[in-house]
């Protein structure tokens, strides 16, 4: 049995049978056929459940008059990223502003996750930063697309024909290591922090340890916001004209 938390637990209680179920169904074999629920699903789970109900508490909360405090949360959030959008990706950015609202809350979310005692961050496992450099790989050349169509190539050919057979290679090693850059910043610094802050936690349990959770809490935030920085720094290269 694999060490997991008491989520995580509770899910494979209740869902384990059901999902090892479905995993067969579609030729995955779970390593433990008891407990095919990950603590990185069931992290990354409840990150969802939280947002759902938080933009949920938002919309029913509503008030031109009286605006509550978690109106006021969402509001400057929407403001910083319709900012940055405006800056980064210049004039249409609107259209971004809720894949980029949702990604930086949902990695915002995750790495503080693992701040909570009892809980896991989900970043701090490869799978879950690999998912959000894929989807955020395919978002930006979908609308690059979308947005100059076959000229869109240019972009990977650059500004000689004679250096087509050159570049056209490099582009595309490039845009895929933009995966993998992604992938191991947010992964490599969210194990580690989870790592060190454990570490000093069951060292020395007071007083120290505190120095390295408040470090660990500016991570996750670094993290984040880089995350979504780059993001919007790859949506800008893709959608512009001027290749």
């Amino acid at each position: 049995m694999p060490t997991q938390t008491l989520f995580t637990l509770f899910l494979n209680r209740h869902f384990g049978a059901l999902t090892t179920s479905l995993l067969e169904a579609l030729h995955v074999h779970p390593k433990y056929s008891a407990y095919p629920i990950t603590d990185a699903f069931a992290m990354e789970l409840l990150v969802f459940v939280v947002l759902i109900a938080y933009f949920l508490l938002v919309r029913t909360t509503l008030s031109v008059e009286k605006p509550a405090g978690v109106q006021h949360l969402a509001e400057m959030t929407h403001e910083f990223v319709s900012e940055q959008g405006e800056q980064i990706i210049g004039h249409g950015s609107a259209r971004f502003t809720s894949y980029l609202t949702a990604l930086f809350l949902f990695i915002l979310l995750a790495n503080l996750m693992g701040v909570i005692p009892g809980l896991k961050s989900p970043t701090a496992y490869a799978v879950v930063p690999l998912g959000f450099a894929l989807v955020t790989f395919i978002y930006y050349h979908y609308h690059g697309i979308r947005e100059n169509g076959f000229a869109y190539i240019k972009q990977f050919l650059g500004p000689v024909w004679w250096l087509y057979p050159l570049l056209l290679p490099i582009e595309i090693i490039s845009h895929l290591a933009r995966v993998l850059s992604l992938t191991v910043r947010l992964y490599a610094n969210m194990f580690a922090g989870d790592l060190v802050t454990i570490a000093f936690f069951s060292l020395v349990p007071v007083g120290i340890p505190l120095i390295f959770l408040g470090l660990h809490l500016g991570v996750a935030v670094v993290q984040a916001y880089v995350f979504f920085l780059l993001a919007a720094i790859y949506l800008s290269l893709a959608v512009a004209h001027d290749h």
